[in-house]
This record gives structure tokens, C-alpha cells and sequence, in this order.
């Protein structure tokens, strides 16, 4: 199969990747990158457990060619953590319980994230709509409402 060459920014590193045109993104992150932060789970788009920042906005990476990547900027979970300080993002995951096993957690932070980005200061409701489609099921998700509301609500410094 013909590869393509590929130019991508991920966690604001340069990379050129020859792949296949039907490589999709989760898979370029996990098996050419070694960033094996973002999980793969459904593999239909539906619990957005792989969810990534594709040039600043939440995707779901296994319904994302990486070739639709090219040229772009992709931020993993990899990428919160700086020197290894987590984010007041995780920080609140921690002190609320947001997570059990940890598979979603990936995809709730990238998702919350970029939420947070754009809506600084949401409400429960706000919080509630931009989390609907990623799926936990462990922790059920009032502790990950609480812990993204105490973000917005400037307990943890973002």
C-alpha cells in the first residue's frame, strides 16, 4: 500500500511520518508516536475515550484519519503535565475522585480541556452538555462535573 507523507505537530513537536492515507489518528499517536495517553476503546466514535485537541478543538482521534491531520497542531494528555506539575484540570480530577480505572480519564480531561478554553466560567448545565458524550464506567460522572465546576469556579487556577 502507498504511504503518504505526513506533517504534524503533536505536543508541540515536529514530526514527518511516511503512513498509509487509511491510518487513523489514535493510531499514529499510540503506534508511530508512542503516546499511549490517548485510549482506544469503541472504535466508533461513541465513548470519546480517544479524545485529543486538534488544533485547539476536543476530536475523537479513531474517527480521524491522520492524514485530515496533516499540518495541523494535536495536544494529547501527554501534554498537560509540564515538568511534571499536573494541570489545575488533573489536580481537581484527583481531589474530587474523577476517575477509578482511568481509561476515560485521558478523554475527559482533553475534552474538558478545551471545554475550559472556551467556556472559562460554565455552569453545571454547560458542563454537563459539553461532557454528554464521553463515557465512564466506573465513576459515574457527578464527581467529573464537580471536579471540571471547581475549575471554572477559580478553586483550582487555570
Amino acid at each position: 500500500m502507498k504511504k503518504h507523507l505526513l506533517h504534524i505537530t503533536v505536543n508541540n513537536q515536529y514530526h514527518e511520518l511516511y503512513i498509509e492515507s487509511k491510518r487513523l489518528l489514535v493510531e499514529v499517536l499510540r503506534n508511530n508516536l508512542e503516546l499511549t495517553g490517548t485510549k482506544r476503546a469503541c472504535s466508533t466514535g461513541a465513548c470519546h475515550t480517544c479524545s485529543v485537541l486538534l488544533n485547539g478543538m476536543a476530536v475523537k482521534s479513531c474517527s480521524v484519519l491522520a492524514m485530515q491531520a496533516d499540518g495541523c497542531d494535536v495536544l494529547t494528555v501527554e501534554s498537560l503535565a509540564e515538568n511534571g506539575a499536573l494541570t489545575p484540570l488533573q489536580k481537581s480530577f484527583l481531589d474530587h475522585g474523577a476517575f477509578q480505572c482511568g481509561f476515560c480519564t485521558s478523554g475527559m480531561l482533553m475534552t474538558a480541556t478545551a471545554f475550559l478554553n472556551e467556556n472559562p466560567k460554565p455552569t453545571v448545565n454547560q458542563i454537563r452538555e459539553a461532557m454528554h458524550g464521553n463515557l465512564c464506567r466506573c465513576t459515574g460522572y457527578n464527581s467529573i462535573i464537580r471536579a471540571i465546576k471547581a475549575v471554572g469556579d477559580g478553586k483550582y487556577k487555570f
